[in-house]
């Protein structure tokens, strides 16, 4: 069977801004990687009359629903009495999971259970119970009318899990074909760039298909095949994969990878070499995102935030004449804060982050988005000056993604002082 689902989201909350709706976009990534297609998300509130009529709508337009939250013990918990009738089905009491949810309160809460959390244990009639071992609220499917309903947490690990760990091997166990997703992570190329140089094969990708999603400065390209099984799939998409691997070159830094960071961090395993950081204008994220991958001890030997000219020239060692005449955001400025970070710590490599990430310009005139990112390296000292545009958070990710570009083109052998397109 092919599903086209629609997410709806429950919670007062999500309307209000209270919280951002995380899980309708993990939910997405994931459906998308085993070839469901997601055709709407909705939000609603709580509100009973509300959450049936969109779910009247979503009806008759998707032939799967996933809703998510409003699975609790509260009064404003509706979601499985309002679909239930919704579906012409009657909520049963399950005293198994009665009993998942008492034990989970005294072997995890350490407390008696409370009255209202027996709610929880009323299932729509027929349905599969998804089970929670992470929390109180089961989840579960049911088929009705041509439609798969299928109800989760709404609480983030307790939605991921379940997701991960039922919903998604239900999925599979009742779709017709296997279905294979590869992502390759592409760096230095706009999402309008990328479709130009693919443009010939895109427009004909059917199975496999190809398509990008633009990322915070960089570029996903999603290929995904759908055959009678695994190897079938393997083989469909090696053709095209190998073709949009040639178009891209050296763009594309890695496949199934989950960015710029794991790839360098990789590099320095194989070349057993050593990094460090000194960061400005990046305050911490270079170094945050190298030990965020596991195994990073082994590489990196320690950063430092070197915010204010005292700090650079103190502890990193930049000539006071560099920030007098070329002021801290400044190419020179770039390449000593690297060879700095390379000598106070006695790492192999050492990059660097200099730049103005807003929201007003420098003291010097420096528009927002300027920055110079440096490489220390035993062969010499490389520094690519880059003009990010406005958001600070924005230019922040993206100076760290040029610093783990220039760690990476460098243990490749790649070009290190070409800047990306």
């Amino acid at each position: 069977m092919n599903f086209y689902a629609e997410v709806i989201s429950v919670g007062t909350e999500l309307l209000l801004g209270s919280i951002a709706n995380t899980d309708a976009q993990f939910i997405s990534e994931a459906l998308s990687a085993v070839g469901v297609d997601v055709l709407y998300h909705t939000a609603v509130g709580d509100n009973p009359q509300r959450l049936r009529s969109v779910t009247e709508i979503a009806r008759q337009r998707a032939n799967l629903i996933l809703y998510v939250g409003g699975l609790g013990p509260t009064y404003d918990d509706m979601t499985k009495e309002v679909v239930a009738r919704a579906f012409g089905r009657e909520l049963v009491f399950h005293p198994e999971i009665f009993e998942e949810i008492r034990r989970c309160f005294a072997d995890i809460f350490h407390r008696p259970m409370p009255a209202c959390n027996r709610q929880q244990a009323f299932l729509p009639a027929g349905c599969e119970i998804f089970h929670n071992p992470v929390g109180t609220a089961p989840g579960c499917c049911f088929e009705e009318g041509g439609v798969t309903v299928m109800m989760l947490p709404g609480v983030p690990h307790e939605c991921r899990h379940m997701l991960h760990h039922q919903a998604l091997p239900w999925l599979r166990r009742h779709t017709e074909q296997v279905i294979l997703s590869h992502d390759l992570r592409i760096f230095g190329l706009s999402e309008p760039q990328v479709q130009e140089l693919l443009a010939p094969v895109m427009n004909e990708a059917v199975n496999p298909s190809l398509a990008p999603y633009a990322k915070t400065g960089e570029v996903l390209l999603r290929l995904t095949a759908k055959a009678e099984s695994e190897a079938a799939c393997t083989a469909r998409m090696a053709p095209l994969l190998s073709e949009v691997r040639r178009r891209l070159g050296d763009y594309c830094y890695g496949e199934d990878i989950d960015g710029l960071e794991y790839a360098a961090v990789r590099l320095l395993k194989e070349k057993h070499c050593t990094c460090a950081a000194a960061e400005s204008c990046t305050g911490g994220l270079i170094a945050k995102r190298i030990t965020d991958v596991p195994g990073a001890s082994a590489v990196f030997r320690g950063g430092i935030v070197s915010y204010t000219n005292e700090v650079k020239a103190a502890v990193l060692g930049v000539p006071q004449a560099l920030l007098d005449t070329y002021g801290a955001v400044s190419q020179p400025v770039a390449a000593a804060m690297a060879d700095g970070a390379r000598r106070v710590t006695g790492a192999d490599l050492a990059v660097s982050s200099t730049g103005v990430a807003g929201p007003d310009r420098d003291d010097r005139g420096n528009e927002v988005g300027t920055v110079f990112v440096g490489l220390s390296t035993p062969e010499g000292t490389f520094v690519r000056s880059l003009s990010l545009g406005t958001g600070r958070q924005r230019v922040r990710t993206t100076a760290a993604h040029h610093a783990f570009d220039l760690i990476r083109r460098y243990l490749a052998g790649l070009d290190v002082e070409t800047n990306p397109r």
